[in-house]
């Protein structure tokens, strides 16, 4: 037989040292561990581990330690179910932390997926608009021309109205002394107008080799700007009252380079420096990011698109794009709200000025 002793460990014993008492057959032992119904309340899971005849054949079995077993096989059973349910909770944890992990995912694909939408339908609304309804010629002949006409041209088949219109239209404009802008073969064959956003400009980072006043102006200065090309530029600009042209010599600047060539008080700037101000008399340079070198184009996430490779005097762009391009309450520059970047450098800024307009 065996017993518990004063540790709380079991040993054997003979059974001629055990008090005799009523025998217990093997399938009374054995029925007695039929499992009863589940507990209807907490308080008697306790009770409710062990049939009542498993419970009565440990007693008739060791009647002086009968009911220590049985507490030791309830606390056993109690802490075997504990552990079951608490590694039930750890693996239906690990399964959550899975599954949201996948939900993550899954959420910031649909995330980007939707911003790539957004900004193809903003470009398309930007970029597209709806063709011209384009009414077919007649091609009914109008009143033949005069006789003297048809006699120095006699092998010209008669005009329709719509060629003697344009005819009529080309005629004025040479007498006004205009020209008609050719059409590009993207506006015919699309029926759009060209678009006028911000990536029409050609703005890079330049580096100023040498600054001076200009010999007929003071409130003018002359740079010799190199922006990553074979031969420096010169450019003429007009800085703040209180700037100081020392320190200008050896900065980064932003230029745009792709404006056409002009004098001014007799020197030839090849291209504009990109200056913000709040007044005439106050104003800086906008400085390129750390790491920037000259030739770095300055890009715009919401609008693609390479640069005109000259922007013409008559299509007014600069003027067009120059209200929208300020400097943000952070010092940022930005067009519409796109900030000026540099690829894998950083964002072009303003020095101490915030809230002002580039110019």
């Amino acid at each position: 037989m065996s017993e518990l002793d004063n540790k709380g460990s079991w040993r054997w014993t003979r059974t001629a040292d055990r008090p005799s008492g009523p025998t217990v057959s093997a399938e009374e032992s054995l029925g007695a561990f039929c499992l009863r119904p589940a507990p209807t309340n907490d308080m008697d899971k306790t009770d409710a581990l062990f049939n009542p005849s498993l419970e009565a054949a440990l007693k008739k079995l060791d009647p002086e330690d009968g009911e220590q077993i049985v507490e030791y096989f309830k606390t056993h059973a109690l802490l075997t179910r504990e552990k079951a349910l608490l590694q039930a909770s750890v693996r239906d944890q690990k399964k959550l932390l899975v599954e949201n992990g996948k939900l993550k995912k899954d959420i910031e694909q649909l995330r980007v997926q939707l911003q790539d939408k957004q900004r193809r339908r903003t470009a398309k609304a930007l970029f597209s608009t709806p063709p011209p309804n384009i009414s077919p010629a007649p091609t009914t002949p109008v009143n033949q021309p005069p006789a003297g006409a048809t006699a120095a041209i006699p092998t010209n088949p008669p005009p329709t109205a719509s060629s003697s219109h344009d005819q009529r239209e080309r005629h004025s404009r040479r007498r006004r002394g205009e020209r008609k802008a050719r059409p590009t073969p993207d506006s015919l064959s699309l029926g759009v107008e060209p678009r006028v956003d911000v990536s029409r400009l050609d703005l890079r980072v330049g580096r100023i080799i040498s600054v001076r006043r200009h010999p007929l102006a003071e409130t003018l200065s002359v740079q010799e700007v190199d922006v990553g090309e074979n031969a420096n530029r010169v450019v003429v600009s007009k800085m703040g009252a209180e700037t100081d042209l020392e320190e200008l010599q050896g900065a980064l600047a932003v230029l745009l380079c792709n404006v056409k060539a002009c004098k001014v008080r007799g020197v030839v700037s090849m291209a504009r420096l990109l200056c913000c101000s709040t007044s005439d008399d106050v104003s800086e340079m906008l400085v390129p990011p750390t790491g920037s070198a000259p030739g770095d184009r300055v890009t715009f996430n919401n609008f693609p698109g390479d640069p005109d490779r000259e922007l013409q005097s008559k299509q007014r762009i600069w003027e067009l794009l120059q209200p929208d391009l300020q400097v943000d309450c952070r010092g940022v520059a930005n067009y519409k709200g796109c900030r000026f970047e540099v690829k894998g450098k950083g964002l072009c800024r303003a020095p101490s000025l915030t809230n002002c307009i580039i110019r």
